[in-house]
C-alpha cells in the first residue's frame, strides 16, 4: 500500500531533517504533500519558513513572489476597470453623464432602458394578475361559505318557526357589531 509506505518514509525523512538541523547546524525547511493532499512540514527551530524561501530565492537569483504579485495586480486593475465601467453605466441609466455619449450610444441606452422597463412592467402585471386571482378565489370561497350559512339558517328556521323571534341578549362589547348587522326576514 502506497499510503503505508509514504507514512514510514515520511517519518524517516522528518528524522533526517531534524538530524541535519542539529548535527550540521543547517537551516532546513521541508514540505511534503501526500497523495491524499495531507501536508507535512518541518522548519528548523532557529529560522522561519519565509526566511528560508527568501534565502532560496537569493541563491537562485529568482523571485517566486513577483509573478504571483504581478498576476494579482493585473487582476486588480481589470476588476477596477470593470467596476468603473459599471458605475458609469449606472450613472447613465440614472440620467447622469449623458453628454459624453454619441447618438448611437444614446439610442442603445434608450433601447436597454425600454427593454428593462418592459421586463419590470411584465413582472408587475404578472404579480397583479396573480394577486387578483388569489383574491377572486378567496372571495369565491367566502361567498360559498356565506351562502352555506344562509342555507343552514333557512333550514333551521323551517325546522323551528319561532327561531329568531325572541329577544337575544348581546354583551355590551358586541353591541356595535349587532347594530350594524342587518336582519333577514325568513
Amino acid at each position: 500500500n502506497r499510503q503505508v509506505t509514504y507514512s514510514k518514509r515520511r517519518a524517516g525523512i522528518m528524522k533526517k531533517a531534524r538530524e541535519l538541523t542539529v548535527l550540521c547546524d543547517a537551516e532546513v525547511s521541508l514540505i511534503m504533500l501526500s497523495s491524499t493532499g495531507k501536508c507535512t512540514e518541518y522548519t528548523s527551530p532557529s529560522v522561519t519558513t519565509k526566511a528560508i524561501y527568501d534565502r532560496y530565492q537569493q541563491a537562485l537569483g529568482i523571485n517566486l513572489w513577483n509573478s504571483h504579485y504581478e498576476r494579482m495586480q493585473d487582476n486588480l486593475n481589470k476588476q477596477k476597470e470593470i467596476n468603473r465601467r459599471l458605475r458609469r453605466e449606472i450613472r447613465q441609466r440614472m440620467g447622469e453623464q449623458l453628454n459624453e455619449l454619441s447618438i448611437e450610444e444614446l439610442r442603445g441606452l434608450e433601447q436597454n432602458m425600454e427593454s428593462s422597463l418592459k421586463t419590470v412592467r411584465e413582472r408587475k402585471y404578472h404579480l397583479i394578475t396573480t394577486q387578483t386571482d388569489t383574491y377572486k378565489k378567496k372571495l369565491k370561497n367566502l361567498e360559498e361559505t356565506h351562502n352555506n350559512l344562509i342555507r343552514e339558517l333557512e333550514t333551521a328556521a323551517l325546522e323551528d318557526p319561532d327561531m329568531g323571534r325572541g329577544k337575544i341578549e348581546v354583551p355590551d362589547e358586541f353591541s356595535g357589531f349587532v347594530q350594524s348587522a342587518c336582519c333577514v326576514e325568513i
